[in-house]
């Protein structure tokens, strides 16, 4: 039987998401999908942004990128037509995912994003989470929002090198 590619896009995005504990950026799954050809990187937006509109996915932007993650009703869609997506589809996703899992739950994980507060500074919120618990989470005020978004891509690089720093000298 066939069916509407969109819906298979749609089913592959929600396995993807199903199959992880920890939210999946958009970029994570577009390199999965259009790596293995299965659609064009237009065709996986719409799918997306239907896919949230839907409130089968929650989407959360931080700095540049989306994070997204399957919902209680995605997960029961996914429940009733996952049989529609075939097993060598599957097979290529959990692959992906097991080979991957640790540099896709990095990427995730440490987030940092800045702002501008009301008193005028920009404040550089930095977060290092492991399984959805709050590592470390630090705010720093800075004058200028060069420093702010300077202190946000250096956290992505030295994040666990900071994290160790803090545990050897606070313990």
């Amino acid at each position: 039987m066939l069916q509407d590619p969109l819906t298979l896009y749609k089913l592959i995005v929600l396995y993807m998401l199903n199959r992880v504990t920890f939210p999946l950026t958009t970029a994570q799954i577009s390199d999965f999908i259009l790596e293995k050809d299965y659609t064009n990187f237009l065709t996986l937006q719409q799918v997306i942004s239907e896919l949230t509109d839907a409130g089968m996915v929650s989407s959360q932007s931080i700095r540049n990128r989306t994070h997204l993650a399957i919902t209680e009703e995605g997960r029961e869609t996914l429940s009733y037509f996952e049989n529609r997506v075939n097993d060598a589809i599957k097979a290529d996703i959990n692959t992906y995912l097991r080979e991957n899992e640790f540099t896709l739950r990095n990427e995730v994980s440490v987030l940092g994003d800045y702002y501008k507060s009301t008193s005028g500074e920009y404040e550089a919120h930095l977060i290092a989470k492991d399984r959805n618990i709050n590592l470390v989470d630090i705010t720093l005020s800075v004058p200028v929002e060069e420093v702010a978004a300077t202190i946000c891509d250096n956290w992505q690089k030295k994040n666990q090198d900071i994290y160790k720093y803090l545990i050897q000298e606070l313990f």
